[in-house]
């Protein structure tokens, strides 16, 4: 079996805070949250986005977001994530890459999520080409620990399974 293809499985982590303040839209996961502060940052400030976008680049070996998205760039300033998931996306292809499965947990005091689970789902399993039953959402506080409990910051966990078919005669890039 010297050209037999196989499977290969990778899995990546990613994290990402950011700090809640007034005059700003809630987005998470590309679903927009009433409420009355929104998060700080360069871009939309998509605390899932980013965090799905970490776990994908890790998963794949090709570095984390700021590396390929600084916040220094003034072409991502004020950027729906969706973009910068996208050219993660492209990022992943050209090394040989597909997503799998995405786990998502969300850290916030307020606002209660369950509500907007769904919606976010179904967006991110869009987004990231998946059916909905490999992308799972969930929901916590912090029990009034640290920035977050403390209703200041919301944080995002994400774990993110890649796959990749090559033949014994093919290399993966990254």
């Amino acid at each position: 079996m010297k050209n037999a293809e196989k499977t290969i499985v990778r899995v990546g982590q990613g994290y990402d805070l950011h700090r809640l303040e007034p005059d700003r839209r809630l987005i998470l996961a590309g679903v927009t949250v009433p409420f009355e502060k929104g998060l700080a940052g360069h871009s939309d400030a998509d605390v899932v986005f980013h965090a799905v976008i970490d776990a994908l680049l890790g998963g794949a070996g090709l570095g984390d977001i700021g590396e390929h998205f600084p916040d220094t760039d003034p072409d991502y300033k004020g950027l729906d994530s969706a973009v910068l998931l996208q050219l993660t996306l492209k990022k992943l292809r050209d090394a040989g890459f597909v997503p799998a499965n995405v786990d998502v947990t969300i850290i916030a005091e307020k606002p209660k999520l369950s509500d907007y689970k769904p919606a976010m789902r179904e967006n991110l399993a869009e987004q990231l080409d998946l059916d909905q039953t490999t992308v799972n959402i969930k929901a916590k506080t912090n029990e009034g620990l640290g920035p977050v409990g403390r209703g200041e910051a919301i944080a995002c966990w994400a774990i993110a399974s890649l796959a990749a078919y090559i033949s014994s005669k093919q290399r993966l890039k990254g």
